[in-house]
C-alpha cells in the first residue's frame, strides 16, 4: 500500500510539474503565431528611412504570458531584444484580465473565463486567481520589475516628461525603448470607480472600456446585449480624462462608441483593429466612426492579424492605413499590432521594416510614414496622459 501511495505521489508530482512547467508555453505557442508566408524584399530606401523613425505600437498583450520581457523568446511576438531590432521607440502593453471560453467575434457571455486557469498554471500570485483588479496590478508589477532590471534599456512612460526624456535618450546610439501600460476591458474595476485611481497610480495610462463581453462599464461589439455606456461608464470616461488616461474604443459596441464620442473632451483612440472599408469584420470601424475619432483629435491603430485586415500581409496593413489617410488625413493613422494577443501575424516586431516598405509601396511620402509609424501617436499620447487642468474655484 505504501508503494502504491508513493507511486501515485510521484505521478501527481510529475503531472503537476508538466502542467506548471510546460502548459503556459504550449498554450502561448498555440495562440501567438507567425504564419511563415513570404515577406517582401526590403529596399535600401526603406531600411535607411526605418532607422530614422520614431515608432509607436499602441497595443500588445505580452504581459499576459509567463516569459521575461528582457530576454529574446522563441515564441510570441514581442520582447525587448525584438523591439530593439524593430527600432520601436514606445510599446503600449495591455493588461488582459478575462476572456470567455469559446471566444468569438459575434456573441460572448461573461460567465466563463480562460485567464483564471492561465494565472494558476503560470503560478501567479494567489491574489490574481480570483481578482481581475489584482491581475492588472500584477501586470503593472511585472512591467515595473522589467524596467528596474533593464539598466535603462526599457523605460516606463507615465507622464509627458517621460516621453520627452525617452526621445532625448534615443538621440545617438543608446536607443532605449519606452513602455506604457494600458487595459483591455474595464471589468477589472470590479464595479468600483475608485479602483480607476488605483490603476492610474500603478501606471496605467490608457484603457479600453470593454473586451470580448459586455461588462458593468460598457457593452462589447462581441457581447450578448452590445449596449452602450452604463451609468458607471458615464462616470468612468470623464474620470479617465481628468486623471490622464486615454479612452480606447477598441472592442466597444457601436452604441458604446457613439456614447463615448458624444461625451469625450480629449482625443479618443482605437488602439488596435481595422476598417470596414478594407475588411468587413464586425469589430472594424465604419467610415463614420473613423470620422468621429478623428474629430476628437485621436488615432486609428491598424492591426496586423487577419480579422483586422482580412490577411496578414504588410500590403494589407498599408491598405487599411491608406484608407484612413484618404478619409480623414494622415494625422490620425497609427500602428496597433495586437501582438501576443492570441493572433497569427506575418512577422514579429523585429521585422517592422516590412510595414515601412509596404507604406512606401503604397505611395506614402517619407513624412507621412514618419507620422503613421509613430509621430502621430507621440503627439496624442503626450497630450492624453497629462492630467486635465481643473477649473479655478
Amino acid at each position: 500500500m505504501k508503494r502504491w501511495f508513493l507511486g501515485l505521489a510521484i505521478v501527481l508530482i510529475a503531472a503537476a510539474g508538466a502542467f506548471f512547467g510546460l502548459a503556459p508555453g504550449m498554450t502561448e505557442r498555440s495562440l501567438n503565431k507567425i504564419d511563415g508566408k513570404p515577406l517582401a524584399a526590403v529596399s535600401d530606401h526603406a531600411r535607411a528611412l526605418h532607422k530614422t523613425l520614431t515608432i509607436v505600437d499602441l497595443h500588445s498583450d505580452t504581459l499576459l504570458w509567463q516569459r521575461s520581457l528582457l530576454t529574446r523568446a522563441g515564441r510570441g511576438h514581442v520582447d525587448l531584444p525584438r523591439l530593439e531590432d524593430g527600432n520601436v521607440a514606445l510599446q503600449v502593453f495591455s493588461s488582459v484580465t478575462k476572456t470567455p471560453k469559446g471566444q468569438n467575434y459575434d456573441a460572448n457571455g461573461g460567465h466563463t473565463d480562460n485567464i483564471t486557469a492561465l494565472a494558476i498554471a503560470q503560478l501567479q500570485p494567489v491574489r490574481t486567481w480570483t481578482s481581475l483588479l489584482e491581475r492588472s496590478l500584477w501586470h503593472a508589477e511585472k512591467l515595473h520589475r522589467a524596467v528596474a532590471d533593464a539598466d535603462g534599456a526599457l523605460r516606463a512612460v507615465a507622464a509627458p516628461a517621460d516621453i520627452d526624456a525617452l526621445l532625448a535618450g534615443r538621440v545617438g546610439n543608446a536607443r532605449p525603448v519606452g513602455a506604457m501600460l494600458s487595459i483591455e476591458g474595464l471589468q477589472d474595476l470590479e464595479g468600483d470607480i475608485g479602483n480607476l485611481d488605483r490603476l492610474h497610480a500603478a501606471g496605467f495610462r490608457m484603457a479600453g472600456l470593454a473586451h470580448f463581453f459586455d461588462n458593468d462599464v460598457a457593452g462589447s461589439m462581441h457581447g450578448i446585449r452590445k449596449y452602450g455606456l452604463t451609468p458607471l461608464g458615464r462616470k468612468v470616461v470623464p474620470r479617465m480624462e481628468e486623471l490622464g488616461m486615454i479612452v480606447d474604443i477598441a472592442h466597444c459596441s457601436r452604441t458604446c462608441v457613439a456614447d463615448i464620442l458624444k461625451i469625450a473632451r480629449r482625443p479618443v483612440v482605437s488602439s488596435h483593429g481595422g476598417v470596414q472599408a478594407t475588411c468587413q469584420v464586425n469589430r472594424n470601424l465604419s467610415d463614420a466612426q473613423i470620422r468621429g475619432v478623428a474629430a476628437t483629435g485621436g488615432l486609428i491603430g491598424i492591426g496586423y492579424w487577419d480579422a483586422a485586415i482580412c490577411d496578414t500581409s504588410p500590403a494589407s496593413i498599408a491598405k487599411a492605413m491608406k484608407h484612413v489617410r484618404d478619409l480623414v488625413g494622415i494625422r490620425y493613422v497609427a500602428l496597433g499590432s495586437d501582438y501576443d494577443g492570441g493572433t497569427t501575424v506575418r512577422f514579429d516586431t523585429s521585422k517592422l521594416v516590412q510595414v515601412t516598405q509596404a507604406l512606401i509601396d503604397a505611395g506614402f511620402t517619407d513624412d507621412e510614414i514618419r507620422a503613421a509609424m509613430g509621430g502621430n501617436a507621440i503627439r496624442v499620447l503626450r497630450a492624453g496622459i497629462a492630467p486635465m487642468a481643473q477649473p479655478a474655484p
